[in-house]
């Protein structure tokens, strides 16, 4: 009982409590299945410039990373789809989708998204999600499914979808308010400790702001709370986080990747 409980109760990285009933290696075993299943369905970019500032700002958010996912061998991936996306999952995967690098213009705008998502896998946000589901009934097939080690195609998009990896698979799973706003905070802290400038959060939602002004918002939004809401909250929280990007440039560390040239 006692370690049923350790693992249901615990605090995130900004010392929210949250649910939390499956184990680490549990949420690492899918998060892997789950980045196998992608990589089969979507195609590869063979663009190495991308493929190459991509790893880079991956490399530099992971190196200020705490120890226990510094030290993880992190795989990333773009993909080579119009697609205005990027997620990140339990287990080391990191997946950015071409459409993303249109419209963040920076990479100080890119670090941000690939922070805010490096951020639901250490505050384990997709546990929470789906630990949250089974006890009210929703998320019973996934727990049978764990247990079993089977997975059925539906099961499989549940569990992604739990996961953080939404539009792709067809199944929408918001992350909850609480969720984003830590995700925004956990982003810009692992993007200024990497040397990027924490304010280009802002200027990346006011982006896709205006990209969500057709018929249909980018994948990333259809997942995420309304962009002016999220852009004050980042507003709120620069005061707090841009001292660490302040001592990183002083000390001229990090921010060294340079972004290609779009078509």
């Amino acid at each position: 009982m006692a370690a049923a409980t350790l693992i249901a109760c615990t605090k995130s990285p900004t010392g929210r409590n949250q649910l939390q009933l499956f184990s680490s290696s549990q949420l690492e075993q899918m998060g892997n299945e789950s980045y196998a299943q992608l990589k089969e369905q979507e195609k590869l970019s063979t663009d190495q410039e991308l493929i190459d500032y991509v790893q880079c700002l991956a490399d530099e958010l992971i190196a200020g990373l705490p120890a226990e996912y510094r030290e993880k061998s992190w795989e990333v991936n773009v993909f080579d789809s119009d697609q205005i996306n990027a997620f990140a999952l339990p287990g080391g995967n990191i997946g950015v989708y071409r459409g993303l690098h249109e419209i963040a213009e920076t990479p100080d705008q890119l670090a941000a998204v690939m922070g805010h998502e490096i951020g639901h896998v250490i505050a384990e946000h997709g546990n929470a999600r789906m630990s949250n589901n089974m006890l009210i009934g929703l998320g019973l097939q996934v727990g049978s499914i764990v247990a079993s080690q089977k997975t059925d195609n539906n099961t499989a998009a549940m569990i992604m979808a739990g996961l953080g990896v939404g539009a792709q698979v067809g199944v929408m799973l918001p992350f909850s308010r609480s969720h984003e706003s830590e995700s925004d905070q956990l982003g810009m802290d692992y993007m200024a400790q990497a040397g990027y400038n924490p304010a280009a959060a802002a200027d990346l939602w006011r982006n896709m702001k205006v990209a969500s002004g057709g018929s249909s918002p980018p994948e990333l939004l259809s997942t995420h709370p309304s962009p002016d809401s999220r852009i004050d909250d980042i507003n709120d929280y620069l005061p707090q986080v841009m001292p660490i990007y302040e001592r990183q440039v002083a000390a001229g560390k990090g921010g060294s990747c340079k972004r290609p040239a779009t078509d």
